[in-house]
């Protein structure tokens, strides 16, 4: 699994597309919800939480990773006004949402160290690197 190989942009829409296919249930709070305490406003994108979910499932298929790295690498620098910045994790609810809906499609399992990618997670993205490279 060469997942170096293609544009990291290209790869993550392609693997949204391929998870708006699958049955997915999507919490019906998503449309209300923003991504973490730093964030002024829910994402623009009304999709934003299958390119999310690619995005857990190409970070999976780097390292074994849990909800707790995964909030620090999707945090950001928080506005205060006239304070100076402070960085502040994403919030952790639809991180863990998402990873139990991978958890379901059977293209995680939980681990150790938080979660792995199985062997149908391996071909899903697979077959999503080579739909890249046709096009």
């Amino acid at each position: 699994m060469d997942i170096n190989g293609v544009k990291i942009d290209k790869l993550i829409n392609q693997m949204a597309l391929n998870l708006q296919k699958e049955k997915i249930t999507v919490p019906s709070w998503i449309n209300m919800a923003k991504t973490g305490i730093s964030r002024q406003k829910i994402p623009s994108d009304t999709n934003w939480w299958y390119f999310r979910m690619a995005s857990i499932l190409r970070q999976i298929s780097i390292n074994q990773i849990g909800v707790s790295r995964l909030r620090t690498k999707y945090g950001s620098r928080q506005n205060r006004g006239y304070a100076p910045e402070k960085f502040k994790k994403a919030g952790g609810n639809n991180i863990r949402k998402a990873m139990q809906e991978l958890e379901k499609l059977e293209l995680v399992e939980r681990s150790q160290k938080g979660r792995k990618l199985t062997l149908k997670g391996k071909n899903y993205i697979e077959k999503a690197i080579n739909e890249v490279k046709k096009s």
